[in-house]
This record gives C-alpha cells, sequence and structure tokens, in this order.
C-alpha cells in the first residue's frame, strides 16, 4: 500500500506516488473505463492525480471529470494537481500565432476556472505554474494566488520546471510556502540533481514531483550509446534485486535522492502501476546509484 507524505512542512499530504494522466486522450478508455481505473490505483494508495490545461490538446481534464460525474463521492478520495500558463497554438484558439507562456492574472484565474469547470470540481488541491516565463511578474501572480485562494478554488500552490532561483523569486512575493517543484528526473537526465534545483527544495524539506522518470520510454528501446549503457547497467541491478523489469530499477533510483521525489505514472495500465507501487520495496545502495550515473554521464565521478 502507498502511504500518504508531507510534501512541504505544515503543506498537503500526497500519495507516495502519483497517477499522471496526461496521455489519458490515447488511452481509449470508456468513461466508466476511465473510473475504474482510477478507483484501481486509488486501492493501491495512489490517490494523487497530475493533470495539466493542456494535456490532450485541452481534452484530458475533461475526459478525467467525465469519470467523477459518474461517483462524484471520488472526488473526496484524491487529490488533484493541475497545471497553467502554457498556450497552445489550437483549434480552440485560431488567433494563436506561437505557443507561448502567460503568467498574467487574468490568464491564471481564467486557467482555474477552465480547469474546474472541465475536471467538474469545485476546487483544486494544488496549482502549479507549468513552466518558467520570461515575462513573468511574481507580484501579479501572488495576486493572483491570494485571490483563487480567497474564492476557495485553490487550496495550495507551487510550480513546475523551476530552477532555484525562479522558485525563490515566486516565493519571495507569497505568504504561503510553494508546496512543490514539479521536475524531470530519470537516468537519462537528472541536471535537477546537480544544478541546485533539489537542493533547494531538500533545504525547503519540500519534496519535487519527478515527471518523466522513464525517459518517454527512451530508456526501453532507444538506440544512442548512452541509452544503451544505461539499459544495460540497470538490467543488470534489476537481477542484483530481483526486480520484475527495468522500470522498477529507475523508480527506485528516483526514489533514492535525498530530497524524497514523488514519481509520477504515466502508464494507463494498471499493471503497470503496481509494478511502480512494487518498486518501493527496493532499496538501491549508494554504488548501484551511481553505477547508473556513471552509466548516464559515459565516466566515473570526479
Amino acid at each position: 500500500m502507498v502511504a500518504k507524505v508531507e510534501l512541504t512542512p505544515q503543506g498537503p499530504q500526497f500519495s507516495e506516488l502519483v497517477q499522471g494522466y496526461w496521455r489519458l486522450a490515447d488511452w481509449g478508455m470508456t468513461a466508466q473505463e476511465r473510473l475504474s481505473f482510477l478507483k484501481l490505483h486509488i486501492e493501491l494508495g495512489i490517490t494523487t492525480v497530475d493533470h495539466a490545461d493542456i494535456y490532450g490538446g485541452y481534452s484530458c481534464e475533461q475526459l478525467f471529470g467525465e469519470a467523477i460525474v459518474l461517483d462524484p463521492s471520488i472526488r473526496d478520495q484524491i487529490e488533484i494537481v493541475t497545471k497553467c500558463d502554457i498556450n497552445l497554438c489550437t483549434e480552440q484558439f485560431p488567433n494563436r500565432k506561437i505557443n507561448h507562456y502567460d503568467t498574467s492574472k487574468q490568464h491564471i484565474i481564467e486557467s482555474v476556472n477552465n480547469s474546474l469547470s472541465r475536471l467538474h470540481v469545485e476546487n483544486i488541491d494544488v496549482l502549479l505554474i507549468h513552466r518558467p516565463d520570461a515575462l513573468m511578474d511574481a507580484d501579479e501572480v501572488a495576486e493572483a494566488f491570494a485571490e483563487l485562494k480567497l474564492q476557495g478554488k485553490v487550496n495550495h500552490f507551487g510550480v513546475s520546471n523551476f530552477s532555484h532561483t525562479q522558485f525563490d523569486l515566486l516565493q519571495s512575493r507569497l505568504d504561503a510556502p510553494l508546496v512543490t517543484n514539479q521536475v524531470e528526473i530519470n537516468p537519462l537526465n537528472f541536471d535537477v540533481v546537480h544544478d541546485g534545483t533539489l537542493d533547494q527544495l531538500q533545504m525547503k524539506r519540500t519534496k519535487p514531483m519527478a515527471w518523466s522518470c522513464l525517459a518517454g520510454g527512451d530508456i526501453f528501446s532507444g538506440q544512442s550509446e548512452q541509452q544503451v549503457r544505461v539499459r544495460n547497467e540497470l538490467e543488470a541491478i534489476r537481477e542484483e534485486v530481483g526486480a520484475a523489469s527495468i522500470d522498477q530499477v529507475i523508480y527506485a533510483w528516483v526514489k533514492r535522492l535525498p530530497s524524497n521525489p514523488l514519481p509520477i505514472i504515466g502508464s494507463g495500465k494498471i499493471e503497470r502501476v503496481q509494478a511502480a507501487v512494487e518498486a518501493l520495496s527496493i532499496e538501491l545502495t549508494r554504488e548501484q546509484w551511481f553505477r547508473v550515473w556513471a552509466a548516464s554521464k559515459g565516466h566515473g565521478v570526479p
């Protein structure tokens, strides 16, 4: 059973693993099948779900909401994370000429209202700014957050893909702590381990959410020298720890980080979700962790 953990001191409690729904539109599920899948991972203890307004070309929140409508009691059993600030050029927005970011107060509030409508819920547990915006006015974002909190539409706020300095900038304008930074962590790309991002979160005792833990599948099928090296090393460690698959080793590798990341699972197959849960019992040694590091870098530690 997946445990609940505190995202940040006095912050919300999330499940130790998070179910991601960014590919929901590709799963080909009926509304009832979506509800059944949701109930199955709740039974495993995975109660936190990850969304963004843009996922599925602005369709995934709607698909998820259709499942909630079938059993509204589900809302009280889950923690909903969603994101905003990316503007995509889609059929819904024919006047947009280029994908861009928008952290204006107006856009943040409009995005939340749209997400609430699509999800068929009255509030969001955590709202994240999806990507750093070069035109972000931290004071304006703080005003949007304060209004959404006052209206009861959002309980907590965080960021995604922010550097530690960008995190600090926004935090400097807020009364309440940012509760997470959702960042990419996988054996092919773990820049956040070394650029200060995870150091800062560990200092604040704030847990990151880890997206693309399996590198979008590249670890399993990629043919670059790095991908082959990493895959071979993961396979060797899999045999040593008795894991069923290398994805379990990857989740254990991510969880080994002292900032205690919450891995986001991207699969719509409950068997893959179950395998991720089983990975929580695997603990890698320091040497095993650094073997993956060295395979990824192509050299040993300095």
